[in-house]
């Protein structure tokens, strides 16, 4: 008898018992299994542990940079340097009257303040000093000492972009973003980066990083997503001007929960070069990267000062049309398009009553409102937007996600999406009859069944651009105005409401260039109004959505203005119109 033998004997016995042997194989696998998992999230909170702890040291840093400062300079006139409008500060600080110095440390201070209170910063950049230093050499740039803040995934050399997900942590970006290096160019100083939902395909505000970001007016409230760090320092007070970016309303709705306003440009009019995403190479709904502020002039300088020859140069995929002033600041009335209800999310009473009194301000001013509405709406959003978005099935957003926690904001959202393929059919087939919307986005979220049907599914996309141009042209629209999605959702809502989007996602599938203006706040009629709310379907997500925006009043309001792919100047004089005729009744 060999060794061999006698080992099996040893091991096994006169007669192997494979049920033994295949019990302990299996208990085996599932002990290493449970080991490399317990390993892995290990890893994970060590990385985690290491990016609070480098935050940490950067808040620590800069708040005794600005006592610092402070000591030395007590003549400076923080509040006022707050109060003023980016157009007044840029005047200011191109003139003489304020230095860089004073107006980065008064912002600098006001974020760490905000930033106690709301967790909106994900880190403050340390470099920003050694910029401050040689800031006298862009003193021709249109944002010449001016504190920017900018998106988590936004890339800055040094420094993660994580978009909230452990698998990005550690992964500094090797050189500057395109728009990181034209803000530069421009005299302008990026000095904080903002929080971020995980995975940024949500319009909440956590990831299990950086922690839970609060809305500026009511913490029990979210501040809106993906760029709710950037809307909750904007409207915070901590920053006069801001960059974020948007797939779904990721701008515009964490604008309109803070009450500031927000602009999502035609995409590639900016560049997305050095950005990170989770989503990386889906075609069917574009990102687009864009500016935060207080007001829509803020707006306009930030785009007249990017759309320059130097971004044109570091990214010659992005067309080289500089900004148009002249049709910003034209004055002949506008026909204009608009909607109260788009027939798939009916919108809360302080959405619809700020809709009407836009359209009453318009008409009294001289323009031309025209009824409009988006056809095959729930065709769009199903068979384009989600089925679109999940073209591969949802494998690239939960690889993602894997090696470490799920943030409790994305869970709900994200249970159908690791389905088997059958699964989802089968739950479509027999959730439809009972609850159309969600039965039709499961079924949605089996995505692309082959490169065939991508394509097909691609083709689709354009048709309906054109379909919706078409009416467009029928109706002899100059701009769109609609509602915004609003007030802002108590939190750990958004992942549950991912219907509420239509309002907002629509105009990333047709690339039309969209902003926010806030026009007003929630009433107590409004709060009695949404007592008796139904919605369209009178279905689960109808209830969810009434007690998602319960609470809001005194929050603000906005309303939605939209014009035709690269007319994104005359979209911010639509916004601006807005913004004036507001101004206007606010002082009778």
């Amino acid at each position: 008898m060999d060794r061999m033998d006698n080992f099996k004997r040893v091991i096994f016995g006169a007669e192997p018992n494979w049920t033994a042997i295949l019990t302990a194989t299996a208990c085996g696998t599932g002990a290493l299994m449970l080991f490399l998992n317990w390993f892995g999230h290990k890893q994970s909170w060590k990385k985690i542990q290491r990016a609070k702890a480098g935050r940490e040291t950067s808040l620590q840093r800069a708040e005794l940079a600005v006592l610092q400062f402070n000591e030395s300079h007590p003549e400076t006139d923080t509040s006022l340097i707050l109060s003023l409008s980016l157009a007044e500060l840029s005047k200011q600080l191109k003139g003489g009257t304020l230095t860089p110095e004073a107006v980065f440390h008064s912002y600098m201070e006001k974020t760490l303040e905000v930033n106690r209170r709301l967790n909106c910063c994900t880190e403050i950049l340390l470099e920003s000093w050694d910029q401050l230093e040689d800031i006298g050499s862009h003193k021709d740039g249109l944002l010449y000492g001016v504190p920017v803040s900018i998106k988590e995934n936004i890339g800055y050399k040094g420094h993660d972009s994580t978009c909230g997900v452990i698998c990005k942590l550690d992964l500094p970006a090797t050189g500057d973003s395109v728009l990181v290096e034209v803000l530069k160019r421009q005299g302008a100083i990026p000095f904080v980066k903002t929080n971020v939902p995980q995975s940024l395909l949500s319009y909440d505000c956590s990831n299990p990083i950086y922690g839970l970001t609060l809305n500026p007016h009511n913490p029990q409230k979210t501040p809106g997503g993906s760029s709710g760090g950037e809307g909750a320092l904007i409207g915070g007070g901590g920053s006069v001007l801001g960059m974020g970016s948007d797939i779904g309303g990721s701008i515009r709705i964490p604008s309109s929960f803070c009450g500031i306003c927000g602009f999502k440009p035609t995409a590639n009019r900016l560049s997305s070069r050095g950005a990170s995403s989770c989503s990386r190479g889906q075609k069917s709904v574009l990102s687009s990267y864009g500016p935060m502020a207080r007001d829509v002039d803020s707006l306009a300088l930030c785009m007249q000062a990017l759309l320059c020859d130097h971004m044109f140069r570091l990214d010659p995929t992005v067309p080289p049309i500089p900004f148009n002033q002249q049709v910003y600041q034209r004055s002949k009335p506008l026909r204009i398009g608009y909607y109260e209800n788009d027939g798939y999310a009916m919108p809360s009473p302080s959405m619809g009553r700020a809709l009407r009194e836009t359209k009453a301000l318009l008409e009294r001013a001289g323009h031309t409102l025209v009824p409009f509405s988006l056809p095959r709406l729930s065709y769009a959003i199903h068979e384009l937007v989600i089925r679109g978005i999940a073209g591969d099935g949802c494998a690239t957003l939960l690889s993602n996600l894997k090696g470490g926690p799920v943030d409790p904001s994305l869970r709900v959202q994200i249970i159908p999406y690791g389905l088997p393929y059958t699964v989802k059919k089968i739950l479509s087939i027999l959730i439809k009859p009972i609850f159309p919307r969600f039965g039709a986005s499961m079924e949605s979220l089996c995505g692309a069944s082959s490169v065939q049907d991508l394509w097909r599914q691609h083709a689709d996309v354009e048709d309906y651009m054109h379909e919706v141009m078409a009416e467009w042209r029928r109706c002899e629209l100059d701009v769109l105005l609609c509602p915004m999605m609003g007030p802002a959702y108590n939190h750990n809502y958004p992942g549950k409401l991912t219907s509420a989007l239509s309002y907002t996602i629509i105009y990333n599938l047709l690339n039309f260039p969209a902003g926010v203006v806030p026009v007003s706040t929630v009433t107590a009629e409004d709060e009695e109004e949404l007592r008796h709310y139904k919605g369209n379907y009178g279905d689960l997500l109808d209830k969810l959505y009434r007690k998602a925006v319960t609470g809001g009043e005194g929050l603000p309001v906005a309303v939605q203005c939209v014009a035709l792919p690269w007319q994104d100047e005359l979209c911010l004089h639509f916004m601006r119109e807005v913004e004036r005729l507001f101004r206007e009744k606010k002082k009778k």
